[in-house]
């Protein structure tokens, strides 16, 4: 394939990927709402449009209008800088998903991922780590006490909590023998089994630790409201307050399942019922599930308080994520 047609091909990626999955990020806000308003028995967005399915498109021009007030002992540059660190790693980790096998287009062979390589796992890691950089300057740009206690603890969750990732993700790769995504999916398919039998335990980890990097309860203890009014985006107004439960909440949400999916089960893998759209629309089935339960758990579960969830981490997840990688990898030998 030449090279400008690569480049063509790999743009046009890009912007697919970043159209819809904003697009969904941002209806997301409105299924949540659905969700809640059900149970809590209450009906949920319904004036605008029918059903309110144009509520999101309301918000958006409601943050769009709205004055975006900067405090006046604000670190401007890093201010700013915190929106883009907010958004751009979970984008990011959308390019390592594969979201189904490849496909020929005019005698051109299409993968429906971004970026095939064979360190995906890691390019991962290193993506969900770089998000805390936009909590962290967040908090400590606003100069404000509630926006850094604020974050100061969702770094204190992901430190503690992206180990644990860690360790329950190393077990399948020993299984697969690889870290590139697209293998792991392919050693699921030829082995006929999906990794979360052998694995149910690391997924139980992983679910946690998703929660966690997500801030969803019950380890939203970031922005608690009766004591951090709404935490580390406290000071920030208008489109830039509404990027920031956009990014963690949603997108980050979807592609951490997403992830999942490729993880522990089986990626696009599944009976071909809908035709030639099956692996796709399987792929999409398996990652709304996951972002359904987590939505749902939202509504559901208490808060932990902040001690309890760096203990739980700590003392708990990692000896039992430890113990999971050395049983894997014995398993793993002897076969």
């Amino acid at each position: 394939m030449e090279l400008w047609l690569s480049i063509l091909i790999t743009l046009i990626k890009i912007l697919v990927v970043l159209g819809v999955f904003l697009g969904i990020g941002a209806y997301l806000t409105w299924f949540e709402r659905k969700l809640a308003g059900h149970i809590q028995a209450r009906i949920g967005p319904k004036l605008v449009g029918p059903f309110g399915l144009l509520q999101p498109l309301a918000d958006g021009i409601k943050l769009l209008t709205k004055e975006s007030v900067i405090p006046q002992n604000a670190d401007k540059p890093v201010y700013y800088l915190a929106v883009v660190m907010a958004v751009a790693p979970a984008l990011l980790l959308f390019s390592v998903i594969p979201f189904g096998p490849g496909f020929k287009l005019f005698g051109y062979e299409i993968k429906p991922i971004i970026s095939d390589v064979n360190i995906a796992l890691l390019l991962v890691f290193a993506f969900g780590s770089l998000a805390v950089y936009g909590t962290i300057f967040s908090g400590w740009a606003s100069n404000s006490k509630y926006a850094f206690i604020g974050s100061l603890r969702k770094s204190a969750v992901v430190i503690s909590y992206e180990v644990v990732l860690g360790f329950s993700v190393l077990g399948v790769i020993l299984l697969a023998g690889t870290m590139s995504t697209t293998g792991i999916v392919q050693a699921q398919i030829e082995r006929g089994v999906w990794f979360i039998v052998y694995q149910p335990v690391a997924f139980i980890l992983y679910l946690f630790c998703m929660l966690a990097e997500s801030g969803r309860v019950p380890f939203d203890i970031q922005e608690a409201e009766a004591e951090l009014v709404t935490g580390y985006n406290v000071e920030y107004g208008g489109m830039r307050f509404g990027v920031f439960p956009l990014a963690e909440w949603y997108l980050n949400v979807m592609a951490l399942s997403a992830i999942a999916v490729v993880l522990f089960f089986g990626g696009w893998s599944g009976p071909p019922i809908f035709g030639p759209l099956s692996p796709y629309l399987w792929f999409l089935i398996k990652m709304f599930a996951l972002v359904f339960f987590v939505l749902w758990l939202h509504w559901t579960l208490p808060r932990f308080q902040a001690r309890d969830i760096t203990e739980i981490g700590w003392k708990i997840m990692l000896p039992i994520s430890i113990v999971n990688v050395v049983a894997t990898a014995i398993v793993a030998y002897i076969m």
